[in-house]
């Protein structure tokens, strides 16, 4: 093989490996050299096209300094922090020789914000939320914050087709008007409510607790039928503590599938569920390994009872029990640690309440924001810890639950945050007012009254001391009414409501038999006396007229006008007692009230009312059962009752009847003119058994029925009629109704339409077959 030789006699592949060599090398310092003359310093800065922002400004956000080094890297660098300022619509920075030139154009400034094509929602609702404003620079990033802003509120009003579509108008001197055009879609309703898994509950009893409700034919009104997150939050929620509350400890919700319609005008939803077994609670005890505990004592105190239904509420009831316990012995950071043990061969759950040390924390200080109006002291009454004491995370879970019950505000958070010291704690409230007060003005008219101004006052929040205050005066041409009341609920700083109530209506009716004047003064004290039980105790200072033209009106009712108005200074007390303040069953519920008035003055009489109530779900909780008996008695040892003060039963005391259609009556047909009036009685006493059921309509209308059977008496007027009276039904005369009825849940208030047959009825007897009324229970 021949090899070619160069000139120099070197092999010509040798030649060609320096040439490359030499090539490469001169190729890496031509780069190096370019880099190099990439590298600036400025003696200089120019800066164009800025009106508003000033030109240190915008050397701040180029952050580039005279006389330093900067390489074409930080050259582009700092145009870009400049544009990202959002200042700007454009942005040149450029190197001439030693000079930084950097040329701007300003963002306009916004003149005008206009919201157009809105009709459902107002301009006020929009406004203040949105982040662009008026006499600011205009900024594309903040106006598509605020187009997700203005969507976000349409989309929770239920309309999450809206588009919103923003346009700007330019004007003179660098001006712009803004506006948002929205396009407006029609509401997109929660169209199903289903549940997967669940065995001991129906669907339509499982909607029933739930806040998101089906859309149906009251959906103009309704909003809870629209798609909300955070109302599907609480609903989660709900539904956890409607299943652990009734044993089923293990019960798990999987999963939330929210799907839209194919047309997208409805969302379909649908709860994954998981029941589980329903456990009763078996061997409850106390326990501790703290000599000065009295275990005991302890034990003593658990209400819980082996064989009831398994409750988280319960547990945590005995658990509070045990905390207050502890406090009154002096026991200090002594916590209560429940110990669950599962027997799954009887589904059953031990509960082993451990008192055992707790940590040594103290509350440092509590802290309240956001109360513009309501006073600090307000607030800090829902606590029953003040700073210094230890710090019991279980009662200021409940404080927060009295601060959120007293409807003082919108949102009330309470939070507990480290102190100065590791061993202290702050108790932060934050709050946000809510109106508390109403005031009204207006005019009535009807045949028997006539025309009548009306106005009324209420605050539950009267100077924002937590005060109730509320009055109404009604006039008219035959009946005036003047009603005043105050009550504050932590008198002397304790739990104890101190109320006051005056009173004075007057009738002068030409329709009625006679005519009434009427004053009733009454201070009053109501306070707790278990957990369960109110008592309220109270003074009353009364007058009462009978007058008017009794011509032609029964000699009894004649006889008592007779006397002069009649004064009288009278004592008494509410007891009630109601278990569904705890909520110890939540199928069930139970009611008791019984009360006394002892009046001396002008008659002396002792007045005893009393009732009680029960409900209990039935069927998988789709029935409810009713039970309510009540009475009263009037005992006059002088003087003598009046038809003002006699007990007279109307349409929801015992249905099928109209008021004072039944009981003692003074029935004279051959009179001239007749007698038919109605006197009351000194004693009564009714019972009433019904039932609610669904009738399979869709729960979202609110409709459900009801059966009810009604068995009662009034009775006695207390003394004989003068001469020329015909007193009928004066002894218990029993009787007896039955019907059906309708239950409509609307957003004015739940309705109840009442379809009575009488059982048990005296032929003059005025009965009514038919009525509408305010649907209440007990």
């Amino acid at each position: 093989m021949t090899t070619r030789q160069t000139g120099a006699g070197v092999p010509l592949r040798m030649w060609i490996a320096r040439t490359t060599a030499i090539v490469t090398l001169l190729g890496a310092g031509v780069i190096g050299t370019v880099a190099m003359a990439q590298s600036y310093v400025f003696n200089t800065v120019q800066i164009e096209g800025n009106q508003r922002v000033a030109d240190s400004t915008i050397l701040s956000f180029a952050g580039i300094s005279r006389g330093e080094a900067v390489s074409a890297d930080q050259l582009n660098s700092a145009g870009q922090s400049i544009r990202a300022s959002g200042l700007f619509e454009s942005v040149d920075v450029q190197a001439r020789g030693t000079t930084l030139s950097i040329s701007v154009v300003e963002f306009p400034t916004v003149n005008q914000i206009s919201i157009e094509g809105n009709r459902r929602l107002s301009d006020a609702e929009f406004l203040p939320l949105l982040e662009s404003v008026p006499r600011r620079a205009y900024s594309p990033a903040v106006v598509e914050r605020d187009v997700a802003t203005i969507t976000d509120l349409y989309a929770r009003n239920g309309r999450i087709n809206a588009s919103v579509t923003p346009r700007i108008i330019r004007l003179s001197e660098n001006r712009v008007n803004l506006v948002f055009e929205v396009q407006e879609s029609g509401v997109t309703e929660v169209q199903r409510i289903s549940f997967v898994g669940n065995r001991s509950f129906s669907d339509r009893r499982l909607r029933g607790i739930l806040e998101t409700k089906q859309a149906g034919l009251l959906r103009a009104i309704i909003s809870r039928d629209t798609y909300s997150q955070d109302r599907i939050d609480f609903d989660k929620q709900v539904l956890t503590d409607f299943y652990q509350s009734r044993g089923f400890a293990d019960f798990t919700l999987q999963n939330v599938d929210v799907t839209l319609t194919r047309e997208r005008d409805a969302f379909l939803i649908t709860y994954n569920i998981q029941e589980g077994q329903t456990f009763t609670f078996g061997n409850v005890s106390a326990s501790s390994d703290l000599p000065e505990v009295n275990v005991a004592a302890f034990q003593r105190a658990l209400t819980t009872r082996s064989g009831a239904t398994y409750s988280p509420g319960q547990v945590d009831r005995d658990i509070a029990r045990l905390e207050r316990l502890a406090i009154q012995q002096g026991l200090t950071f002594v916590a209560v640690e429940p110990q669950i043990t599962r027997n799954d061969r009887d589904l059953s759950l031990n509960v082993d309440y451990r008192l055992v040390r707790g940590p040594r924390i103290f509350v440092e200080r509590i802290d309240i924001e956001g109360n513009q109006t309501t006073l600090d002291r307000v607030v800090r009454n829902q606590f029953r810890t003040v700073e210094g004491d230890p710090f019991n995370p279980r009662e200021i879970r409940q404080a927060a639950d009295r601060i959120r019950a007293l409807g003082f505000f919108t949102t009330a958070a309470v939070d507990a945050r480290e102190g100065t010291t590791p061993d202290q704690v702050i108790i932060d409230v934050n709050v946000e007012e809510a109106p508390t007060g109403s005031l009204s003005f207006g005019a009535n008219y009807n045949t028997d009254n006539g025309v009548g101004l009306v106005a009324s006052f209420r605050e539950a929040n009267f100077l924002g001391r937590g005060q109730a205050l509320s009055f109404q005066i009604s006039t008219a041409q035959s009946n005036q009414v003047y009603d005043f009341s105050f009550s504050e609920p932590n008198f002397l700083g304790r739990d104890l409501r101190a109320g006051v109530d005056f009173t004075y209506r007057t009738t002068n009716n030409e329709n009625a038999d006679y005519d009434t004047d009427r004053l009733r003064f009454s201070p009053s004290l109501t306070f707790p006396v278990s957990e369960s039980g109110r008592l309220t105790t109270f003074a009353a200072f009364t007058y009462d007229d009978l007058s008017g033209d009794l011509e032609g009106i029964s000699p009894f009712i004649q006889e008592e006008a007779d006397q002069d108005g009649l004064f009288n200074t009278s004592i008494g007390y509410n007891y009630s007692f109601d278990n569904r303040r705890t909520g110890l069953d939540p199928t069930a519920g139970f009611v008791l009230r019984f009360g006394q008035e002892f009046a001396f003055g002008d008659t002396q009489f002792i007045k005893t009312t009393a009732l009680a109530a029960a409900e209990r779900k039935v069927l998988n909780e789709d029935v409810t059962l009713r039970a309510t008996i009540e009475g009263g008695h009037l005992a006059y040892q002088q003087g003598f009752s009046r038809v003002t003060d006699r007990f007279f039963l109307n349409g929801n005391t015992l249905r099928g009847f109209e008021a004072k259609g039944v009981g003692p009556r003074d029935f004279q047909p051959g009179a001239d003119p007749a007698i038919d009036d109605a006197l009351g009685g000194n004693s009564y006493a009714v019972a009433r058994l019904e039932a609610e059921f669904p009738l399979g309509l869709p729960e979202e209308y609110g409709i459900s029925g009801g059966v009810f059977v009604d068995y009662g008496s009034v009775w006695d007027v207390g003394r004989d009629g003068p001469a020329g009276t015909a007193i009928i039904y004066n002894g218990f005369t029993p009787r007896s109704t039955a019907g059906l009825s309708i239950f409509w849940t609307t957003p004015l208030g739940p309705l109840r339409f009442n379809f009575t047959e009488p059982l048990m009825a005296e032929d003059e007897d005025q009965t009514q077959a038919f009525d509408v009324t305010i649907s209440t229970t007990f």
